[in-house]
């Protein structure tokens, strides 16, 4: 299946865990409760994804059932395609999976002639990943100071790979224009030390 899209309605994010708690601490996140995380992580992405939107979710969306699932997925704005994470695999027989556009485990798309691999997980090796596709992530919850288990082996990403993870991106979906200015950047500051 191809899937092309334009850019200026496409939008990527990952690791919301809507209805998770335990993120909070585990990540550090400045929230006080999962009501307060929910609804900050709603406000933000409605207040960038419009309805007639794309919204690519890179995985572990929601923790709960199928009523939890609904819930939030009537809330949000956009055509929402999952790539399923670690955490939601075990939600997949809920009754949920119609609610998305499209629902797997990897997707490669195009956006205005931008070649991408989208995955839950960032890889080493992919497809095209030496030459001109990027690999757009989640898991890792990247920040500035990572200090995760997987913060040691990150250094080893390309240029080409980002997390759209909302602990790398204030909380909110980020554009495709944005990701593109990231990556442009990150190859940028590897070519100047070549």
């Amino acid at each position: 299946m191809n899937f092309n899209f334009t850019g200026d309605k496409v939008y990527f994010t990952a690791d919301t865990h809507f209805n998770h708690a335990n993120i909070i601490k585990f990540c550090d996140r400045p929230f006080n409760d999962v009501e307060q995380m929910n609804e900050t992580l709603i406000n933000n992405w409605n207040g960038i994804v419009s309805k007639d939107d794309t919204v690519f979710h890179l995985g572990d969306f929601c923790l709960g059932g199928a009523a939890e699932w609904t819930k939030l997925l009537d809330r949000l704005n956009g055509k929402i395609y999952l790539i399923l994470g670690n955490h939601d695999l075990k939600n997949i027989r809920q009754g949920f999976i119609q609610l998305f556009e499209h629902v797997s485990m990897q997707m490669f798309i195009t956006v205005d002639k931008q070649k991408m691999y989208l995955s839950h997980y960032p890889f080493l090796c992919f497809e095209g990943g030496y030459k001109e596709v990027w690999q757009l992530f989640g898991h890792v919850h990247t920040r500035k100071n990572n200090t995760g288990i997987d913060a040691e082996r990150l250094q080893y990403l390309y240029p080409t790979q980002y997390d759209v993870g909302v602990d790398n991106n204030d909380f909110k979906p980020v554009s495709f224009e944005e990701v593109k200015s990231i990556i442009d950047r990150q190859v940028n500051n590897v070519n100047c030390y070549k």
